[in-house]
């Protein structure tokens, strides 16, 4: 029914997370029948450039157009303390809190042996190299399975260091009521409580 190179858009924007088959086209015909001619061809433009201009910053494996990331260079930030975190996403996720001051180190991934994923494929050599700067690394993985393993890996590798290694602190999300918390979670929210 539609054209192949329309049929080749829908296909491709199904590639994307979260994006099913009726959301798909509904994207692709909007870029034909809302679209000037200009703006379609600087949207394609810019997906060619991404690939092109994008890169991931040599020091903490963040997703730049430069060689080393506007946080890795920034006088402003505090580069004795570094936050490790999954994946590109978890950085932009903390800077829109603007309460983090820290830098960061993109591990690229958490070790998921269903997955054939070990700590070799992650980026943990270059994060070895930033210890003997640091006074305190954060472990920011996720509280799945993958990420807990991670975490734990992480610190058995580098808890003879002397820096101190913390972990974000998980348990009850603010507004949720008990009833609906799941016994992990629970556990959590008593295991890391504060002083009030």
């Amino acid at each position: 029914m539609y054209p192949i190179i329309l049929k080749k858009i829908i296909e491709d924007f199904q590639k994307l997370p979260g994006i099913g088959e009726k959301t798909a086209e509904r994207l692709a015909l909007h870029l034909i029948s809302h679209f000037e001619d200009d703006d379609l061809l600087q949207f394609s433009d810019h997906l060619k450039r991404l690939k092109s201009e994008i890169k991931y910053c040599k020091v903490c494996h963040m997703i730049t157009d430069q060689d080393v990331c506007e946080i890795c260079t920034s006088p402003h930030r505090d580069h004795e303390t570094l936050m490790v975190v999954a994946d590109a996403k978890d950085v932009f996720v903390m800077e829109k809190m603007q309460s983090y001051h820290g830098v960061y180190h993109v591990l690229g991934g958490l070790v998921d042996f269903s997955r054939g994923i070990t700590d070799k494929d992650l980026n943990i050599e270059t994060l070895e190299k930033r210890i003997p700067d640091l006074k305190e690394m954060i472990i920011a993985t996720n509280g799945t399975v993958e990420g807990e393993m991670t975490a734990k890996y992480l610190k058995s590798l580098f808890e003879n260091e002397k820096l101190s290694i913390t972990r974000l602190a998980s348990g009850l999300p603010v507004g949720a009521e008990l009833k609906y918390a799941d016994e992990l979670t629970l556990k959590q929210a008593v295991e890391n409580r504060r002083k009030y």
